[in-house]
C-alpha cells in the first residue's frame, strides 16, 4: 500500500473483512466436521447392538466407510457446480444434501436407510470441498492467506468436537436433528458474503469485482485497491484467451475458429490444455501423494471406529470422552498450526507433523506387540482389554496432535491455477475421499490379519516414506501470490523444494554436468 489513503486502512481492518467473509465458509466447515464424525458415534451404539438398529462386524466396516466411499461423488460435480454457478452460490447450494441426510438419519428405520443417510452425508461433504478451499484461496490476499486457510482446520475440528460431544450427552438420532441447523444457519450467512473478484472478472462484471475487492480489502475505496485490481485484470485478461491459440502462440483475435466448436471438442480442449498441463498436472500429483501420507499415517483410517479402537488399547476411562478429547485437542492444534504457518512456513510444517506421526504410529505398534494379547480385535467387543491403561492414551493423543498439524487441505486451496482450479480441486477432493475410503475399510482387513501391532507398524512405515518424499518436492508456498505459485509449477524445475542439502546436491549435480560436458571448437 503506497498511497495515503491506503496507509489509513490498517491491517487488522483488512484482516477483519476477510475474517467476516469467511464466517459463512466456517460455518460450513463446522457442519463438514460433523458430518465426517457423526459415524464414530453412531458406530459404538449399532455394533451388535441388542435392541434397535445393529450392524455386524462387517457392516460396521462397510457403515463406517461408507460416507468415504460416496464423497467422490459430490466431488465430481463440486467442480462445474463452482464454476457455473460461482463461489458464492455454490456455498448456498451444497448444503442441500447435509439437509436430507441429517433428516433421513434421525428418522432411519432399518439398516439401509441408516446406510443411505450416511452416503448421502458423504455426497454432501465432497461437493462441499471444492467450493471451500477455493472461496478462501480466492479472498485472500498473500500475507493473509496462510492464516486464514490454515484457520478452517479449527472450524472442521470444531464439527468434530460438536459431533463428539452430542454423542456422550444425547442419542445419535437426537444429535442428526440437531445439526440440521448448521446447513441452515451456513444458508443464511452465506447471503451476506461476497463473490470472489477473479471469478465476476471472469464472467465480464467488473465493476462487482472492484466493490467485491475493495470489501475485502478492508471496505476500501477502489483507488486503495486500484494496483491489485488492475493486476488481477491483466491475469483475467490472460486467463480469457483462447487456450489453444495461446498454447500455439498465434496472435490474439476477438473470435477465433475454436470458438465454434462444439461442447465435447471443447470438453476435449479443456482437458488437454487445462487439466494435462504441467501447471495443473505437477502441484495436483504432489497434493494427492501428500493426502495419501497424511490419511495412510494413523488416525484418519481408525476414525470411524476410534471409540472401540481406545477400548482395544485398554485405554482407561471412557471412550467416548476420549474421543471428546482428541476433537478438543484438534481444535487446539490447528489453532497452533495457524501461528506456527506464520513462523515457520508451510514447507517444514508439514515435514515435521509428519515424521513425528510416524514416530507416534511406531510407538503404538510398539506397545500392542508387547502389551496387548494376540486375538485383541477393535472389531469384536469380546476381546477387549480391561480398562486400565494411561500409557495408550498419551501415545494417541501425540498421535493426535501431530496429525492435526497436517494441513493437505490448506495446499488444495493455493496450488492450481484459476483456468483449471474449479475441476483440479473436485477431482484432487474426489481422490482423497478414495484414499480415505481404502484407509479407513482396510483398517478392518489389515487388523484382521497383522493385528493391532502390525497394522500401526504399516501405518508408521508410509508416514516415514511420506516425509523423505515430500523433503525433496515439496515446496515452500507460504506467501506467495496464486500467481506466483501458478509460474512457478510452469517452470522447467523438477525437484521444487529449496533447501540447503537439497540446493548443495543440485550444485554438485550441476558441477558435474560442467565438467564431464565436452569442449565447445570453434
Amino acid at each position: 500500500m503506497t498511497t495515503e489513503s491506503n496507509k489509513i486502512i490498517s491491517r487488522p481492518r483488512v484482516a477483519l473483512s476477510q475474517f467476516l467473509a469467511c464466517l459463512a465458509l466456517n460455518v460450513l466447515l463446522i457442519g463438514l466436521g460433523m458430518s465426517i464424525s457423526f459415524v464414530t458415534m453412531v458406530l459404538p451404539d449399532v455394533l451388535d447392538a441388542k435392541e434397535g438398529l445393529s450392524l455386524n462386524k462387517k457392516q460396521a466396516s462397510w457403515f463406517g466407510s461408507m460416507a468415504f466411499l460416496c464423497q467422490p461423488l459430490g466431488s465430481v460435480f463440486s467442480g462445474p457446480v463452482l464454476d457455473y454457478f460461482g463461489r458464492k452460490k455454490a456455498l448456498f447450494l451444497v448444503n442441500i444434501p447435509h439437509l436430507i441426510a441429517w433428516l433421513l438419519l434421525y428418522f432411519a428405520w432399518d439398516v439401509p436407510s441408516l446406510f443411505l443417510g450416511n452416503a448421502l452425508l458423504g455426497i454432501g461433504t465432497g461437493i462441499m470441498e471444492a467450493p471451500a478451499v477455493t472461496y478462501v484461496g480466492e479472498i485472500t490476499d498473500s500475507s493473509l492467506r496462510g492464516t486464514l486457510t490454515t484457520l478452517t482446520n479449527t472450524f472442521t475440528s470444531t464439527g468434530m468436537f460438536i459431533a463428539y460431544l452430542l454423542g456422550t450427552v444425547v442419542s445419535w438420532r437426537q444429535a442428526a436433528l440437531l445439526s440440521l441447523t448448521v446447513p441452515l444457519a451456513t444458508m443464511v450467512l452465506v447471503l451476506f458474503v461476497p463473490e470472489t473478484p477473479i471469478w465476476l472478472l471472469s464472467k465480464g462484471r467488473q465493476k462487482e469485482a472492484l466493490q467485491s475487492l475493495c470489501r475485502l480489502r478492508g471496505w476500501a475505496k477502489p483507488a486503495d485497491v486500484q494496483e491489485e485490481f488492475d493486476e488481477l485484470l491483466q491475469y483475467n485478461d490472460n486467463i480469457t484467451k483462447c487456450v489453444v491459440c495461446n498454447t500455439e502462440g498465434k496472435p490474439d483475435v476477438l473470435q477465433c475458429e475454436h470458438a465454434s466448436y462444439n461442447v465435447f471438442k471443447k470438453l476435449a480442449i479443456k482437458f488437454k490444455y487445462v487439466l494435462f498441463v504441467k501447471e495443473t498436472l505437477r502441484p495436483f500429483k504432489l497434493v494427492m501423494a501428500y493426502f495419501f501420507f497424511h490419511t495412510m499415517s494413523g488416525v484418519l483410517p481408525v476414525r470411524p471406529n476410534m471409540v472401540n479402537v481406545c477400548k482395544a488399547f485398554g485405554m482407561k476411562f471412557d471412550s467416548k470422552i476420549i474421543v471428546v478429547v482428541v476433537a478438543l485437542v484438534f481444535i487446539i492444534m490447528n489453532l497452533l498450526s495457524v501461528v506456527i504457518v506464520k513462523t515457520i512456513g508451510k514447507r517444514k510444517l508439514v515435514l515435521s507433523s509428519l515424521f513425528a506421526t510416524a514416530c507416534c504410529s511406531l510407538a503404538l505398534s510398539v506397545y500392542a506387540g508387547s502389551k496387548l494379547p494376540s486375538e485383541v480385535f477393535s472389531y469384536e467387543v469380546s476381546t477387549f482389554p480391561e480398562q486400565t491403561e494411561i500409557l495408550p492414551i498419551i501415545l494417541f493423543m501425540m498421535l493426535v496432535m501431530f496429525t492435526s498439524l497436517g494441513i493437505p487441505w490448506i495446499l488444495l486451496s493455493e496450488m492450481f491455477p484459476f483456468r483449471s482450479r474449479g475441476m483440479a480441486t473436485g477431482l484432487a477432493a474426489a481422490l482423497s475421499y478414495v484414499i480415505f475410503f481404502l484407509g479407513s475399510k482396510t483398517n478392518y482387513n489389515l487388523e484382521a490379519n497383522f493385528h493391532m501391532s502390525g497394522t500401526f507398524a504399516i501405518y508408521a512405515i508410509i508416514g516415514f516414506i511420506g516425509a523423505i518424499f515430500l523433503y525433496f518436492f515439496l515446496p515452500e508456498t507460504e506467501r506467495k501470490t496464486l500467481v506466483e505459485i501458478e509460474a512457478f509449477y510452469k517452470g522447467n524445475q523438477k525437484i521444487f523444494a529449496d533447501d540447503f542439502f537439497i540446493n548443495a546436491f543440485r550444485k554438485n549435480k550441476a558441477e558435474d554436468k560442467c565438467v564431464n560436458r565436452p569442449m565447445l571448437v570453434n
